[in-house]
């Protein structure tokens, strides 16, 4: 079996987990719209566990598949990249790096920091999965999405989005293939330029003797080095918010985003749910879920 073929194969089986209801985890009926109210305000806070729980039963679901098991088998990476790797006889491994998504929060907060290097094969894909309580802030976790989509294509649009040289750059890690495993650095960073107005020119400047096609970002070490100067020369800060799926404006993704907002719980979108439980109007919010969740 081709690594395009796993991919493709996995893929298709992991879209079969929407509506998949976790039985591990149950949060009870809030016996008050009080208690809804403070239910709804710290729901988020599942996510860390509900994404481990997902990332349990994703891996068990893979070796779950027949056409899998005369080639090998998957297994969780905990730490470590992808979230599931494929080991046996298919090479390179192809892999899947699993983002669990509580669509009432306020952004999609996973980052994807990786390398473009990092999937020169295109042998890794992204799985994001969009969860909610069968009852919208109670009941069991459920998937209500699924979307995979290709690391590099990711990485390509994170990269493309970000890099705006000499305000904006995106840098590559440092050669570390010769560092133990768990020193190995793969991940990309951001950085905003932090000089006066008179070192922006300048800056614009030796960007501009960079020649055509200066402004697209490229991994190589050539274009990396060309990046390392400037910010030897300039000053800049490393931007915390870089990479967060959110941002990164990747046409699957946002396609994937809207299609999850659109999507109808408890009598309502997702999309109003999240603008009523993210307003401050508590009386308004209890007038809502009494309407909709039979909670008096």
């Amino acid at each position: 079996m081709k690594t395009s073929e796993a991919i493709e194969l996995a893929s298709n089986h992991l879209k079969e987990l929407k509506g998949f209801v976790f039985d591990d985890l149950s949060l009870s009926k809030p016996d008050s719209t009080e208690a809804a109210v403070n239910l709804a305000k710290i729901i988020s806070k599942l996510s860390p566990l509900v994404g481990n729980l997902i990332e349990f039963n994703t891996v068990e679901f893979l070796n779950g598949i027949e056409e899998f098991k005369p080639f090998g088998f998957w297994k969780r990476q905990d730490p470590g990249f992808p979230d599931a790797l494929f080991e046996g006889s298919i090479i390179p491994a192809p892999g899947f790096e699993i983002k669990a998504w509580f669509p009432l929060a306020t952004e999609i907060t996973a980052r994807f920091k990786d390398s473009q290097n990092h999937f020169n094969l295109d042998q890794t894909y992204v799985v994001m999965l969009a969860w909610l309580p069968e009852f919208l802030i109670y009941g069991q976790p459920k998937i209500i999405d699924i979307v995979v989509v290709s690391g590099l294509s990711i990485a390509q649009a994170r990269d493309n989005h970000y890099h705006k040289p000499p305000d904006y750059l995106v840098l590559e890690p440092e050669d570390t293939t010769a560092r133990t495993r768990n020193l190995q650095q793969t991940n990309t960073n951001g950085y905003k330029f932090q000089g006066t107005p008179s070192e922006f020119e300048e800056a614009k400047k030796v960007v501009e003797n960079w020649g055509v096609g200066g402004l697209i970002y490229k991994p190589t070490q050539e274009y990396q080095d060309q990046i390392r100067e400037l910010m030897e020369k300039y000053r800049y800060r490393l931007d915390t918010n870089f990479a967060k799926m959110d941002r990164i404006v990747h046409d699957e993704i946002e396609m994937f985003k809207s299609r999850v907002y659109d999507t109808l719980c408890m009598g309502l979108s997702v999309a109003d749910w999240r603008r009523l439980l993210a307003s401050r109007n508590d009386a308004k919010i209890k007038q809502g879920l009494q309407q909709h969740l039979d909670i008096n």
